[in-house]
């Protein structure tokens, strides 16, 4: 008996069948990757940055004159007889940070200058520094506001 008369048993997979079952896994497939391609979209890939309200410490922490220096931040506390005042350490000029020193702040980029409240004393840093705004959090710590800007001159009373 030759094999060319032999009808194929029902284990053999024919040509046909075989493209329309790989047609159908690779639609199912393609279907599978979009719906996750999807799932990852409602969900944005964005960095928001660095919190701009953030606690500093106790007010009784603080020592009268002395500056306290926060870096990741880029802010400054200090503690007067007048009150608080957070002043941003990012230069008005080109946004270098600025560093303190003894007369009150200098930009090591460009030369700028400010006196100890953030006014311009020399450079061409075109205004003060910022202020932000301090206020009480409720577990009794000072908190900075980054994204509201005082006048100058603007303690915070305990």
């Amino acid at each position: 008996m030759s094999k060319k008369n032999v009808p194929p048993q029902d284990s053999d997979m024919d040509r046909r069948k075989f493209l329309s079952v790989l047609g159908w896994a690779g639609l199912a497939l393609s279907g599978i990757v979009a719906l996750i391609g999807n799932l990852f979209y409602l969900k944005p890939a964005v960095s928001y940055g660095p919190a701009t309200r953030f606690r500093v410490g106790k007010p009784d922490e603080f020592k009268e004159g002395i500056k306290e220096l926060f870096e990741d931040q880029q802010v400054v506390v200090v503690r007067e007889k007048q009150g608080f005042a957070a002043i941003s350490l990012v230069c008005t000029h080109l946004g270098c940070t600025v560093r303190t020193s003894d007369a009150g702040f200098e930009c090591p980029c460009h030369g700028s200058q400010f006196d100890n409240f953030g006014e311009v004393t020399g450079g061409p840093a075109p205004k003060p520094l910022n202020w932000y705004q301090i206020s009480i959090a409720p577990n009794g710590e000072l908190e900075v506001d980054k994204s509201v800007q005082v006048p100058g001159g603007t303690y915070f009373r305990v």
